[in-house]
């Protein structure tokens, strides 16, 4: 043994002798990090230990100074240290932690004192050394030297149930070889310190009265008795009634007695003395499936149901656990009762009600009739009516401590009469459909279950597969994870098929994988255990609504979802959209994101996709036609603040029922910030089925990109959007695609590509007539001549704006006149013409409606803001750039407050105020980088901004 936890924790890195380490805390990360050997730690779950739910804001720091300090401890140890993404890992030999070793020997005697078999039989005597083995362990209490934090206390406790688990079994056997006064020291210690435990006083007194003690063995009973009426104001249990009845019987000390037999004597005697005759035998049911082989992780909710699913809690209510199909919620639910069974002495229930099978749901009635059986009432007994059987199987569980867990429900009405009443019995059960009605049950426990942690993944593929092909490969093993969603049953899937084809490398499966449809047959069985014929099973108890919307979810490309898309996929409104989400949800086909935002698990989407393939090809491409007509009705009201004169084509085929309440600026980039992801795989795919969606999804997503500086997502989509719009024959969208790439590759510093690209967009428009095209031909010579300026031909600059001008005049309409000036404005001020771009800014703002405040209005701002005159006072001009700087900020467009935060430090560098121009660049170029965070994306923004500060883009802003 080199890691001692069972008593004061020590560690052994010599051949001989165990030293304390020092430091309480140094203690409890070396505790922690051996019994999840072999596992990860989060560096969260360490600061838990160590402080609980205070961390101090240096918590990570001391947990990485106790780690240097342990690999230096374990250095001669056949243990190491390792830092991995997120925690830290120590491997190593798992007999050489005491704790471990003690579980491990636990393990391998486990059902050996509940099988029946010869007193003498040699497998309970092997059992029997075994345990004594694992019992010798234990120097103390465990982890006694560590600090008291919550996480400690759990630990302990678990550690505690364990060995008392254990030492009931070693004094069962015992017992049924005859030699039960060998456990009564044992117990009589173990009941000083935890008397409530009911099955551990009658073992103890049938210990003491197959050991000749009888009186003893009474007095230990009265002593419970007293104690249970004191502290918790209850009467001795079923298990203590009937060793009550055992030792009042007095059939004498020399035939061994079993630790657990198929029945057992009801209360036969009160507490104040015998009865002249016993009661009838009451059966004590052990139904239970065999524990399920390959079980890994899960050690989180395991600790959650050992909590929840404490006998005579005060919360009796059912404890109810969820998840997606194949997240492996039956398993869970069997490992813990086999985990717990010693618990319930009085037995265990269990009933597949098949809810989710081709057969139906099974029948209240006819499960209420196999419990009965089990509970000893004879066939002929049981009641012909439901609601007297539910009667009788209340009656018969009163004041017993009894197990039940109902696998698969169906829903609320079929697991309502199964559930006892007693607060000593406990109920689990496990279902995909909706069951929130059991909530409204006094004490009901939720335990929502998710897909594995990635390294309990990559374990259970292990155990299925084997550890070497796993670790051949751990990349593949890695992606192959990730691509069966961390699901239990489709990884178990995957096992059997690659270990069904030895020589298939797992990079080639995983490659299969990737691919959505593939995925969806290569996870696919013959039988009703498939991923496929999972959801297949949940998807027949949806209403049509929710049906039609499963199927429509696959037009849309992103991860997640709004009522107000579904409304748009489905083509009805909101809240006929919400109720659809919401069952979809409530069968765990989505899951939720956020506030009113749902997410699709990959293997859920090509499900859907199966289902839209199979309708005809008009209602096949319905969904995808609603939602592009969707995003582009957004993209159209977001637009109203950003470049309210956007040209594009005529009304939706599908107009939606309902929009987002977009009023500003703000509002318009957030939704497209959740929505980018969307807007652009939407793009892509409608480019190659419907060009003429996808170029105006291209075009009118222009100017929310250029708000959120995401310049280099512009440049791709608006190319995207080109090739599509050249599909189409009509040069007006190619010119405008065009001149969008031009405005993109201006905001990346590209002037001489931007140039060429408006040349193009003014080249393909030779031709063409229409009110259409002279809208591009004026915006395109704009952008020409602001390219053209930038490069440096400022005369030349001037022309193209001025001709811009005139078209526009002779329109006559104001907004072309606004985008011509607004140019002009820009041309001249880099020509060195201040109070020429003041005039044209000026101009420009006159003809723009007060209301609502647009992109337009804040650019010519910032152009009159750079026109200032160098004799202003300091104190004027600060407060002009401060009021720009301040509905900059307010609008979010990050590309504008990032222009006039660089402007405005090139105003104070003029005016020899350099310092308070860095200290700006540098809080912007800190504001800007939240902002990234927050987008979930880097913006070429901030690497302007630290390119002009001379800094790394990757570098931390500088503190103080």
């Amino acid at each position: 043994m080199r890691i001692r936890l069972l008593g004061p924790v020590e560690l052994r890195t010599g051949p001989v002798g165990f030293t304390t380490v020092s430091g309480a805390q140094r203690r409890a990360v070396l505790a922690l990090l051996a019994l999840d050997l072999g596992r990860v730690v989060p560096v969260e779950r360490l600061c838990e230990v160590l402080w609980g739910d205070r961390p101090p804001t240096s918590a990570r720091a001391a947990v990485q100074g106790h780690v240097a300090a342990l690999r230096k401890l374990l250095v001669d140890a056949p243990f190491e240290l390792h830092t991995r993404d997120g925690g830290y890992l120590l491997t190593g030999p798992a007999d050489d932690v005491d704790a471990l070793r003690f579980e491990a020997l636990a393990a391998r005697t486990a059902g050996h004192a509940d099988a029946a078999g010869p007193p003498e039989d040699a497998e309970d005597a092997e059992a029997v050394a075994l345990l004594e083995e694992a019992l010798r362990l234990w120097r103390g209490e465990a982890l006694a030297d560590l600090p008291d934090t919550p996480l400690r206390t759990a630990l302990v406790d678990h550690l505690n149930r364990t060995r008392t688990d254990v030492l009931l079994r070693w004094a069962a056997l015992q017992l049924r070889r005859g030699t039960g006064a060998a456990a009564v020291a044992a117990l009589e210690q173990h009941v000083r310190t935890d008397g409530l435990r009911e099955e551990l006083v009658a073992l103890l007194m049938r210990c003491l009265h197959r050991a000749g003690r009888p009186a003893d063995a009474l007095t230990a009973y009265h002593r419970a008795r007293r104690r249970l009426d004191r502290e918790l104001g209850i009467r001795p249990g079923p298990a203590l009634q009937a060793a009550l009845a055992e030792v009042l019987a007095d059939d004498g000390p020399d035939r061994p007695a079993a630790a657990a037999a198929p029945t057992r004597p009801a209360a036969a005697a009160s507490p104040t003395g015998p009865t002249t005759a016993a009661a009838p035998a009451v059966h004590v049911p052990g139904r239970l499936p065999r524990r399920p082989t390959g079980f890994a992780g899960r050690r989180t909710e395991l600790d959650r149901l050992d909590r929840a699913g404490l006998p005579g809690r005060t919360a009796g209510g059912p404890i109810l656990v969820t998840g997606p199909p194949g997240v492996g919620k039956s398993a869970l639910a069997v490992v813990w009762a086999h985990r717990a069974a010693a618990r319930f002495p009085d037995g265990l229930l269990y009933a597949d009600l098949r809810g989710l099978t081709v057969s139906g749901p099974a029948r209240p009635e006819d499960v209420l009739a196999d419990f009965l059986h089990e509970l000893g009432v004879p066939a002929g007994a049981v009641p012909a009516g439901r609601a007297d059987r539910a009667r009788l199987f209340r009656e018969r569980t009163a004041g017993r401590r009894l197990l039940v867990v109902l696998d698969d429900a169906d829903g609320a009405d079929q697991v309502v009469d199964l559930l006892p009443q007693d607060p000593g019995c406990v109920t689990v059960v496990t279902g995909r459909g909706p069951l929130q009605d059991l909530l409204a049950l006094d004490g009901a426990v939720v335990l929502q279950l998710a897909a594995l942690p990635q390294d309990d993944a990559l374990l259970l593929l292990e155990g299925a597969l084997t550890p070497e092909r796993v670790h051949a490969d751990p990349r593949a093993a890695a992606r192959l994870v990730r691509l069966c969603d961390r699901l239990p049953l489709a990884l178990r899937i995957a096992a059997a098929r690659l270990a069904a084809q030895p020589g298939w490398a797992l990079s080639a499966f995983a490659d299969e994988l990737a691919d959505e449809q593939g995925r969806s047959t290569a996870l696919s069985t013959d039988g009703a255990f498939g991923v496929h014929s999972r959801l297949d099973l949940t998807c027949r108890r949806l209403s049509a609504p929710a049906a039609d919307l499963l199927a429509a979810l696959a037009a849309h490309p992103g991860d997640q979802v709004d009522a107000l898309t579904g409304a748009a996929l489905l083509g009805t409104d909101t809240p006929a959209a919400r109720r659809a989400l919401d069952e979809l949800a409530a069968h765990h086909l989505l899951t939720g994101a956020g506030p009113g935002r749902y997410g699709r698990a990959p293997l859920v989407r090509p499900f859907g996709a199966g289902l839209l393939a199979e309708r005809a090809e008009p209602l096949r491409r319905l969904p995808g036609e609603r939602l592009a007509d969707y995003v582009l009705a957004v993209l159209r009201r977001c637009g109203r603040f950003l470049d309210p004169w956007q040209e594009g084509a005529g009304a939706p085929a599908h107009p939606p029922q309902a929009l987002p309440d977009i009023t500003d600026i703000r509002a318009a980039l957030d939704w497209f910030r959740a929505e980018e992801p969307t807007v652009r795989a939407l793009t892509e795919a409608t480019a190659r089925t419907d060009p003429g969606r996808a170029w105006q999804l291209a075009l009118f997503s222009g100017a929310l990109h250029h708000g959120l500086g995401r310049f280099t997502a512009w440049l791709d989509c608006a190319d995207a959007g080109r090739r599509a719009a050249e599909q189409c024959g009509d040069p007006v969208p190619v010119a405008l695609l065009h001149d969008s790439r031009a405005r993109a590759l201006i905001a990346l510093e590209r002037p001489p590509e931007a140039a060429e690209a408006a040349r193009r967009a003014v080249a393909v428009l030779d031709a063409a007539e229409g009110p259409g095209a002279a809208a591009a031909r004026i915006r395109s010579l704009a952008t020409l001549g602001l390219a053209t300026a930038l490069v440096g031909d400022h005369t030349e600059a001037e022309r193209l704006t001025a001709d811009a001008l005139a078209l526009a005049l002779a329109t006559g309409e104001p907004r072309h006149l606004v985008e011509a000036k607004v140019h002009q404005g820009r041309v001249a001020l880099a020509a060195g013409d201040p109070e020429g771009a003041r005039r044209r800014s000026w101009e420009a703002r006159d003809l723009l409606p007060a209301v609502p405040l647009t992109r337009i209005h804040l650019w010519c701002l910032l152009t009159e803001a750079r026109t200032l005159a160098p004799t202003l006072r300091d104190d004027t001009a600060d407060l002009l750039w401060h009021r720009l700087l301040v509905a900059c900020g307010e609008t979010g467009l990050l590309d504008l407050h990032a222009a006039a935060e660089r402007s405005y430090a090139a105003h104070l560098t003029a005016r020899h105020r350099a310092w308070e121009a860095d200290r700006r660049l540098r809080a912007a170029l800190a504001h800007f980088r939240a902002e990234d965070r927050r987008g979930g994306a880097p913006s070429e923004i901030t690497t302007g901004l630290a390119a002009a500060l001379g800094l790394d883009p990757a570098d931390r802003p500088a503190q103080g």
